[in-house]
C-alpha cells in the first residue's frame, strides 16, 4: 500500500516508521527544509521537502498514486486544506486526518475530504467512558465522513436482553454487532448464545440509526 503522510513530527515520523515496519511503502512530506535534513533515516520511507498544501508540490510527490493520505501536520487548517486537495485534486480513496483542537472536530468531515478525523482529546474521553461506564452507550469512533460510528455497551443487569439468546436480539436498522467481548476475550457468539450481565457489545452504526435506538434495545431497562 502507497500512503503519503503529510507532517513531519513526532506523530507523522512514528507513524511513517510503523507503517514502513508493516511493509507499506510510504512518503514523509513536510515544508521545513532543515527539519527534514536532519531526520535520521529510516528503511522504506522517503522524505520530501514540499509544502502539502500546494497543488504542485503533491503532484510532484505522486499523490494521485496514493492509496492512503494523512495529514498529521499541528495546524487544523493546513490538515483540511490537505485532505481536501488529496481527495477533490487527486481522487485518493482514503483520507485520514488529525484533529489537534477538539472544537474543530465538527469541520473534518467529507466536504473536506476527511474519511477518518481523529482527536486524541475525543478517543480518550471514549476510552475512560468504555472503561467505567456500564450500562451506557459509548461512542468510541467516528469515521466515513461522520456517516459511521464505533459504539460499544456493556450490558448491566437492567438490560432487557439479558438471558436472550444471541440471534434473537433485533437491533435496529443501520446496526450491526461487529464483536462481543466477554471477561476480556473477543468471542464468536453462536445464535443460541445467551447474552450475559458485563457482556461488552460493540456494534458499527450508520448515520441512519439514532442512538436512542440501540439504547431501546439493549438498555431500557436500565
Amino acid at each position: 500500500m502507497k500512503v503519503a503522510i503529510a507532517g513531519a513530527g513526532k506523530v507523522g515520523r512514528f507513524l511513517a516508521e510503523d507503517l514502513a515496519e508493516n511493509g507499506h511503502e510510504v512518503q514523509l512530506l513536510d515544508s521545513n527544509e532543515d527539519l527534514v535534513a536532519v531526520l535520521p533515516p529510516i528503511e522504506g520511507v522517503r522524505y520530501v521537502t514540499a509544502d502539502a498544501c500546494e497543488v504542485s508540490s503533491l503532484k510532484a510527490a505522486r499523490f494521485d498514486e496514493m492509496d492512503v493520505v494523512v495529514a498529521t501536520t499541528g495546524d487544523d487548517e493546513d490538515n483540511l486544506v490537505i485532505s481536501q486537495l488529496a481527495k477533490q485534486e487527486f481522487a485518493v480513496p482514503r483520507v485520514l486526518a488529525r484533529v489537534n483542537h477538539p472544537k474543530n472536530h465538527w469541520l473534518f468531515n467529507e466536504m473536506w475530504g476527511v474519511d477518518v478525523a481523529v482527536s486524541t482529546p475525543q478517543l480518550l474521553a471514549a476510552l475512560v467512558e468504555e472503561a467505567v461506564s456500564v450500562g451506557m452507550l459509548v461512542r468510541l469512533l467516528q469515521f466515513d465522513g461522520g456517516h459511521t460510528r464505533l459504539m460499544e455497551v456493556t450490558l448491566d443487569a437492567d438490560s432487557p436482553v439479558i438471558g436472550t439468546e444471541f440471534g434473537a436480539v433485533v437491533l435496529p436498522r443501520g446496526a450491526a454487532v461487529v464483536a462481543l467481548v466477554r471477561e476480556g476475550h473477543v468471542v464468536v457468539p453462536r445464535s443460541d448464545s445467551p447474552l450475559d450481565v458485563g457482556d461488552e457489545v460493540v456494534l458499527l452504526v450508520s448515520a441512519q440509526c439514532a442512538d436512542d435506538e440501540i439504547r431501546s434495545v439493549l438498555l431500557q431497562g436500565s
